[in-house]
């Protein structure tokens, strides 16, 4: 992973520094609230029901063991012994005090971390495939850019003050694990005619309150002109963007109120203006591709045979099934570690959790932990020989749930427990459904089923693209919920459907479990959830849950 040099670490030491001073200015009453907001924005911190909430930045979705024991040591001695992993591949901490924050700051610059950029109208972490670096199907490495994105979008002078957010996304594999198509700009790694390989470039993605699939602006860009074209479209954004609403003034919208064709005008034009000024050149890629090199893997002719351990552990035979996944390198594989057991919020972590898991990943994974945008964690080079006991490791500290890709692998905001912003909660819905489809068996059988449930329309659970997504809506101070089927944030990209009128709280589990009845009794055999309802549509399902409405 990526290491700073003098230069990084100087800037975020003096970005501590400039807050810390900041922060005692505002608690003296020498700032104004107004005055302040957008300073604690562009550190990180929020406002939230209950108290202020820090988001920290994981570049990428990387950490190592190091950074892991300081987040758990933040949680227990700033927080209430846990954090919370985002959507973002980022971390959350609910219950910093306002006068500890530049504290927490500076002991996260002491391991080279921070939470420049993590809020306001700027340019966000980048994201990426969390199996970056070890997928089979993966055309090349795409972190080397995502930190080269990273290190251009960092306090961007020009760009520090946007419409609104902005988020890009890399992918390197055939299969899009990292959403770019739900990004305000989507970056693949494609081969041209020639056997070159540079980037295919979407643009006018998004989520919230009116989501939409991005577009295609350029099939094809040469590796050496990628900063320049994505600083040719952030141009035209910054340019044209509206600030009269903010609900309006994210680039999808204006890529959709333009039209797809004058915005590539229009980004093709300030492009030509600068393409040669901001050059990407091989000896630059090299060098931040030295820090991405493969670890020491040891040599195996074969794969592991897991026969007779599967013989003698069944539940070890469902876990390797569910929660590992191939590795481009023979006897290894990557592994997920489930945040979604029962009875957990999806997300939240313990600092005693988080200590186990710097020292799992020293023990198996080379001191690497990766944050995925489905909540979950990945420990992504495990011998194969090692999976029996990390497993039985992971299920000391109840990280082994094997619920990866099935409906307990839920997608889940913060809600009314904590978000200032949200109109129900999420995390009871959460569990209700978890205890509802405790039939471990019966859940395998259903297979891959993405359930995504947010408490507003702010989105942050990606629930326009869950396969059902569950959104949280007011009527008159009373929690109900909105559902939609057959939304995906892969490479088949699609906006679920609404299946009808909100249902009440307390019916919202069963219509949960009524749409997998109806999934179970109709299925062609071997047929997806998503196959299906692509297949006959929602009114079979609508049938059922409003039967008796």
């Amino acid at each position: 992973m990526y290491q700073y040099n003098h230069s990084d670490q100087t800037l975020v030491n003096e970005r501590v520094a400039q807050f810390r001073r900041q922060t005692e200015s505002y608690l003296k009453g020498e700032l104004t609230e107004d005055q302040f907001r957008a300073l604690r924005l562009r550190n990180g911190l929020y406002i939230q029901t209950h108290a202020p909430m820090l988001r920290v930045a994981v570049p990428y979705g990387v950490l190592n063991s190091t950074q892991c024991r300081m987040i758990a040591h933040i949680a227990r001695h700033y927080d209430k012994g846990y954090c919370h992993f985002t959507t973002r591949q980022n971390i959350q901490f609910n219950w910093p005090k306002l006068e500890q924050v530049p504290d927490i700051l500076a002991e996260l610059a002491s391991v080279q971390m921070h939470a420049i950029q993590t809020s306001g109208n700027c340019m966000r972490n980048t994201t990426t495939d969390p199996l970056a670096g070890v997928a089979q199907d993966e055309l090349e490495d795409p972190r080397p850019y995502c930190e080269i994105i990273r290190q251009w979008t960092t306090l961007h002078p020009e760009f520090d003050y946007l419409p609104r957010k902005f988020k890009i996304a890399v992918s390197g594999s055939q299969h899009d694990r990292a959403a770019t198509q739900f990004h305000d700009i989507g970056v693949h790694l494609v081969r041209n005619e020639h056997h070159e390989i540079g980037f295919k470039i979407l643009v006018g993605g998004g989520l919230g309150r009116t989501p939409i699939i991005g577009q295609v602006i350029r099939p094809f860009l040469e590796k050496q002109h990628l900063l320049s074209y994505l600083e040719a479209i952030l141009r035209i954004y910054n340019l044209l963007g509206r600030r009269d609403n903010k609900y309006k003034a994210r680039i999808k919208i204006l890529v959709k109120e333009t039209g797809l064709e004058k915005f590539t005008a229009l980004v093709d034009q300030e492009w030509q203006c600068i393409k040669n000024t901001l050059l990407l050149d091989e000896a630059r890629l090299n060098e931040i591709s030295t820090h991405f090199t493969l670890p020491a893997y040891c040599h195996h002719d074969a794969a592991y045979d897991f026969s007779a351990l599967g013989t003698q552990t069944p539940a070890f035979t469902t876990w390797l099934k569910h929660n590992t996944v191939a590795h481009k390198v023979t006897g290894y594989r990557a592994v997920v570690l489930s945040l979604k057991a029962p009875n957990t919020p999806p997300g939240d972590l313990t600092d005693q959790q988080l200590d186990a898991i710097a020292d799992l990943a020293e023990q198996y994974s080379f001191g690497e932990i990766r944050s995925t945008h489905r909540q979950n964690l990945v420990f992504a080079d495990v011998k194969e020989a090692d999976l029996f006991s990390l497993w039985e490791a992971l299920q000391a500290q109840h990280l082994a749930t094997p619920n990866i890709g099935t409906a307990t692998d839920i997608i889940c905001c913060p809600g009314l427990d904590f978000c200032s912003l949200a109109n129900a909660g999420s995390i009871g819905i959460t569990k209700e459904i978890n205890d509802a489809l405790d039939d471990m068996d019966y859940l395998h059988d259903l297979g891959d089923i993405k359930i995504n449930i947010s408490g507003c329309m702010n989105g942050c659970a990606h629930q326009s693209v869950g396969h059902i997504g569950i959104l949280g809506v007011d009527k008159k101070g009373v929690e109900w919920y909105q559902l939609t089927l057959g939304g995906s944030s892969d490479n088949d990209a699609a906006i679920g459907e609404r299946l009808g009128p909100a249902v009440s709280k307390q019916d919202v589990t069963q219509a949960i479990i009524t749409i997998l009845e109806v999934y179970a009794s109709q299925r062609a055999e071997e047929e997806s959830f998503l196959t299906m309802v692509n297949r006959v549509g929602i009114e079979p399902f609508r049938e059922r849950v409003y039967a008796t409405a």
